[in-house]
């Protein structure tokens, strides 16, 4: 998974120009986000059409505001540098939701 690191919402868009993107917001502290990290290579694998890209809370605080995330972990789905589905809140986040959630933006 890919590591961005400080950035804005326009310098993320223009990143995120082309393709299919899932982004990850989390932070070492957040016990839900290292609940659902051992899992992340399992979820990544079985959507190769995407790229997953892992965003710091901590880090990126303005960008979390620009983009409404205020809980994490949270997982954000872009296309061609449009956001399509998210799935942000501060509840813990199973395998099984992630790709509930990932299926239905698919």
């Amino acid at each position: 998974m890919e590591q961005f690191g400080k950035m804005n919402l326009e310098t993320l868009t223009n990143k995120l120009k082309k393709g299919s993107y899932v982004l990850f917001f989390s932070a070492d502290w957040c016990s839900d986000c290292n609940f659902i990290k051992p899992a992340l290579p399992t979820i990544e694998a079985e959507y190769p059409d995407y790229k997953f890209i892992h965003i710091d809370r901590d880090e990126n605080i303005d960008l979390c505001q620009e983009m409404m995330v205020m809980g994490i972990p949270s997982f954000i789905v872009y296309k061609n540098g449009e956001e399509i589905a998210r799935f942000v809140n501060k509840d813990r986040k199973t395998k099984e939701e992630v790709e509930t959630f990932l299926n239905e933006v698919a």
